[in-house]
């Protein structure tokens, strides 16, 4: 099959199959008599492996791991349930950071009168800390603790 037809039956775009035979995490598609490139079924398994893979989070080093843990028939599922519990640490983490993020965006937004007023806590909020000389291309990270919801007393 050819490629257009390697990427509907994987989920795989067509560009990201050739990024992937770029950079040796799939070997290179053999080809017809007039070059192009020619799939076999095994090669969609292998790209949906890899989709599947992505959707989970995993980097293309890991999936690298992880295909290779596929192929080798004699592998310690030990190694695989590590990669599996590094991503699930990786993603907590990154679920933790998001809540954060939504916490602090949900508190500014709330700070905000919304009015025709020009004043705007949420760009204050954003802004560069105070004290950089002009021009500077270092930015110190603003502390948004400070804007906890206000509730009434």
């Amino acid at each position: 099959m050819n490629i257009g037809d390697a990427a509907t039956r994987s989920g795989v775009s067509a560009k990201m199959i050739r990024y992937y035979e770029q950079i040796g995490l799939i070997p290179t598609a053999a080809r017809t008599v007039s070059g192009y490139r020619n799939y076999a079924p095994d090669d969609v398994h292998v790209l949906r492996f890899i989709a599947r893979a992505r959707d989970l989070g995993f980097s293309i080093g890991e999936i690298s791991e992880l295909l290779d843990l596929w192929r080798d028939k004699n592998r310690h599922s030990a190694d695989v349930k590590a990669l599996a519990q590094a991503r699930v640490t990786d993603l907590r983490l990154k679920i933790v950071h998001l809540q954060d993020m939504a916490d602090t965006l949900e508190n500014l937004a709330h700070s905000c009168g919304g009015n025709e007023r020009p004043d705007c806590p949420i760009l204050q909020g954003l802004e560069v800390a105070t004290g950089e000389p002009a021009g500077s291309t270092t930015h110190q990270a603003v502390n948004f603790s400070s804007f906890k919801k206000r509730t009434a007393t």
